[in-house]
């Protein structure tokens, strides 16, 4: 959680070193960071485990759907997303996927039934958002705002696919191909609509090592545990990600995250996710 925070800000500082200007060359800067990423956890995977992709054959088109949701989508989003809005504003609106999964988790997992407290936990969490779009001129949600809610479930959607994967195919190898797909894609329709990055040997090299260095071993080690722990329980976890953000947010790009709505919205989302994954459901199951 604090290498994906960590992340946040810095994709803001890449888009200002390398020239990031419109749709097209965001959506390249995404293609290269996650062909980059993918090419290498594909390679350490089959270094590691040279059987690790027996079983991809048959589950290929399951792993380039969580490609096309976890990467294509979710990125294509969120680096959107990024650019009209901030970045500790961003990693607390990506949690709204998270709340809605555990509050209506039965539709994905039919023994998971619907009960009063996660209706409670989904409406407390609601209200988070509101809180979180408040400002001196009243309720303001925009586009950008929309964007990274649109990444939110598009996350959703690629662990719940992810988990079934993980069954029969490694974690890292289904990982690696999903990245390099996904990455791939984003890289085409960069190209495709003019997009260009300017990279020179300065200090802007160390940005995008430690952006693709970060994303491989957060999600190798998320998707990792994924394959055997319960997404619900998951997800709370997950909600350390804004807090980091923020924190990396202040240091690198200097955003005021001292605003009461953040931290009124934090106080609501986060009980929200406790209240919805209390001991006493896990209890009844």
């Amino acid at each position: 959680m604090l290498l994906w925070g960590s992340l946040f800000p810095m994709v803001k500082l890449g888009f200002a070193a390398y020239e990031i200007d419109g749709t097209a060359d965001i959506l390249l800067f995404a293609g290269i960071r996650f062909v980059i990423c993918g090419g290498v956890i594909c390679a350490f995977s089959a270094v590691k485990n040279k059987g690790s992709f027996q079983n991809v054959k048959n589950s290929i088109f399951p792993i380039l759907l969580s490609g096309m949701f976890a990467i294509i989508l979710h990125y294509g989003f969120t680096y959107l997303g990024l650019e009209l809005t901030d970045s500790s504003k961003t990693a607390l609106l990506k949690q709204v996927g998270a709340l809605v999964y555990v509050c209506f988790s039965f539709i994905f997992i039919k023994e998971d039934k619907p009960s009063v407290k996660k209706i409670v936990a989904s409406l407390i969490g609601f209200l988070g958002i509101l809180a979180l779009n408040i400002d001196s001129q009243g309720f303001s949600f925009g586009i950008g705002d929309i964007l990274i809610l649109c990444a939110s479930f598009c996350t959703v959607f690629s662990n719940v696919i992810s988990k079934r994967v993980f069954k029969t195919v490694d974690p890292v190898a289904a990982t690696g191909i999903s990245q390099l797909f996904g990455g791939g894609v984003l890289l085409f329709v960069g190209l495709a609509m003019g997009g260009s990055v300017h990279f020179s040997p300065d200090f802007s090299l160390f940005i995008m090592a430690y952006i693709c260095i970060a994303s491989i071993i957060s999600y190798c080690i998320w998707y990792g545990i994924v394959k055997g722990g319960e997404l619900s329980q998951l997800f709370i976890i997950k909600f350390a990600e804004p807090v980091f953000a923020c924190v990396f947010g202040a240091i690198l790009l200097g955003e005021d995250i001292l605003k009461p709505q953040y931290f009124i919205a934090f106080i609501l989302i986060s009980v929200g996710i406790c209240i919805a994954n209390s001991k006493s459901d896990h209890h009844k199951k």
